[in-house]
């Protein structure tokens, strides 16, 4: 099995200009950032990056603009995933074709599927690919939640390597454990449970969190597979506060404010995301204090 990386995965933002254009200036220095910081691969045009706010030839030129300025420093993984399977496929091979590593293909959303449906979907993808595939489960999102019994039909494809999980259920997570074994990767999509899931087998995390501290993430993550797991779980515990902050409102909402009061230019939101509750702003700052990061 093809494993893409281990540790913590950036699900990076995309800056955008004043005028709602993306600030290619600014992206790539938050991608050196990221990658100096010790981030283990970069996801590009997942949900954090706004995506479905992006026409395709913005969305196709995010990606390819990562995969080219990035140079093969990290594992580039491009987020091609749709609510609608030909489209689906036909962002997918054009990912693959400007050499991106990987994909991330989040369940299909408001339309929905059964499990049936699901398994159709990934196994039309995986035929037109040979990209190695993240399924990404989070059914608060999408409506869809990817079954345990269903991964493990679709581990034995060949490139479908791995889960993002952040359905929030770890009963889910070690059931999926037993059932894909080696066959399948684990990385927790959700910050305020990556050592649980370590702790199930998981082998890292495609992280929000690393936007603003990639440091924090991948030692934590590394720590914990190294066997220093007290000092990991101390450093998961300590950040809750801040993960709590991240997701005070819908992401990337918060973590963009959080960049912009770091420093960086991320720029706005794209309706129908907006500016953040005063009293959640001030909650998101103090957590930013509390951590140094302002």
């Amino acid at each position: 099995m093809h494993t893409i990386f281990k540790g913590a995965a950036v699900a990076l933002i995309t800056p955008f200009n004043a005028d709602g254009s993306i600030n290619y200036e600014e992206f790539g220095k938050i991608i050196d950032d990221q990658i100096n910081g010790g981030t283990d691969a970069l996801v590009v045009c997942g949900t954090t990056g706004e995506p479905s706010t992006m026409p395709d030839e913005e969305h196709i030129e995010a990606m390819k603009f990562a995969v080219d300025y990035t140079k093969k420093r990290v594992p580039v993984i491009a987020g091609t995933g749709s609510n609608d399977t030909a489209y689906c496929i036909e962002l997918s091979e054009k990912a693959e074709k400007m050499g991106a590593d990987a994909l991330l293909l989040v369940t299909p959303y408001y339309n929905k599927c059964t499990q049936k449906g699901l398994k159709l979907h990934y196994e039309a993808v995986a035929k037109k690919v040979d990209l190695p595939m993240i399924l990404y489960s989070v059914k608060s999102r999408t409506g869809v939640n990817i079954a345990p019994e269903t991964l493990a039909e679709l581990s034995k494809i060949d490139n479908i390597v791995a889960v993002k999980e952040a359905s929030g259920d770890i009963s889910q997570v070690a059931k999926i454990a037993s059932l894909c074994g080696d066959r399948l990767d684990i990385y927790s999509g959700n910050d305020d449970q990556i050592i649980p899931i370590l702790a199930l087998g998981g082998i890292g995390v495609i992280s929000v969190l690393s936007n603003v501290a990639p440091r924090l993430t991948h030692d934590m993550v590394m720590d914990y597979l190294n066997g220093n797991t007290e000092k990991a779980l101390a450093t998961q515990l300590s950040v809750l506060d801040l993960v709590d902050a991240l997701f005070c409102e819908v992401n990337p909402i918060p973590v963009k404010t959080a960049m912009n009061l770091m420093g960086y230019n991320a720029g706005p939101l794209r309706l129908p995301l907006c500016e953040m509750e005063e009293k959640n702003l001030e909650t998101l700052k103090a957590a930013l204090k509390h951590h140094n990061l302002i």
